[in-house]
């Protein structure tokens, strides 16, 4: 299976994830900051920056787009409930 690191700015943590795993999973076994209210991409809760590595995470659904848009988020905003790591490298922190 492909794995991915993942970066977690705020506490100065990086993990190997399996490919396809969602940043809000990782981030609750690792005490990130990153906080959330659904987990289904409805709430904006969990609103990350993509420091580094945009390219290695899913492209963003017709929902997490539309929340993105109505919280006037910028380009390298994404929902940490709606984004999958692909391989490569990330690197987030909370908004």
């Amino acid at each position: 299976m492909a794995k991915a690191q993942l970066t977690f700015e705020d506490i100065d943590v990086t993990v190997t994830v399996p490919a396809g795993s969602r940043v809000i999973e990782i981030s609750d076994k690792v005490n990130s900051g990153i906080i959330y209210g659904c987990r289904e991409g409805d709430c904006g809760t969990c609103m990350m920056r993509v420091v580094s590595g945009w390219q290695n995470l899913s492209e963003p659904s017709v929902l997490e787009d539309r929340i993105l848009r109505e919280h006037f988020a910028g380009r390298h905003f994404r929902l940490a409930c709606q984004a999958q790591v692909l391989g490569g490298e990330v690197v987030v922190r909370p908004s």
